[in-house]
């Protein structure tokens, strides 16, 4: 017999960062639980934020899938800036090289609506144009 889910939760940490608060008080789970196990699961990825969703079942159990870090936050790193341009389609804060555009695209696969590394790159290139930043051809 299944269990029945009571609700369903997507959330962010950063990696091998989360704790006990509102975020989690939200979804009625034993939080130092989840924390341990999100915090174990993700310590090798030192410095991203993590996105998660979090299953939440009626006898308060639950399960989580982790997913790949937000493309802008990638871009941002892959592009050593802090922020993406308040004018971006006027003002370019930065350029995303072909295999930065790559290198991302297949790591964001995984999380994407897409169905090859070419469609992917597309989408990517996509956010960072939206983020004001020039992506090589």
């Amino acid at each position: 017999m299944s269990k029945k889910v009571t609700k369903i939760v997507k959330i962010q940490f950063p990696a091998g960062g989360a704790k006990p608060g509102p975020a989690l008080a939200g979804a009625g789970i034993q939080m130092p639980k989840f924390c341990t196990a999100f915090n174990d699961q993700t310590k090798d990825r030192h410095g991203e934020t993590v996105p998660v969703v979090i299953t939440v079942y009626e006898d308060k159990s639950f399960d989580f899938v982790l997913k790949t870090a937000p493309a802008a936050e990638m871009i941002l790193k892959e592009c050593n800036i802090k922020k993406g341009s308040a004018t971006a389609g006027k003002t370019s804060v930065g350029t995303l090289s072909k295999e930065g555009l790559k290198k991302i695209a297949e790591y964001k696969m995984p999380d994407l609506n897409a169905y090859d590394v070419e469609s992917a790159m597309k989408i990517i290139a996509g956010t960072a144009r939206n983020m004001g930043i020039t992506v090589e051809e």
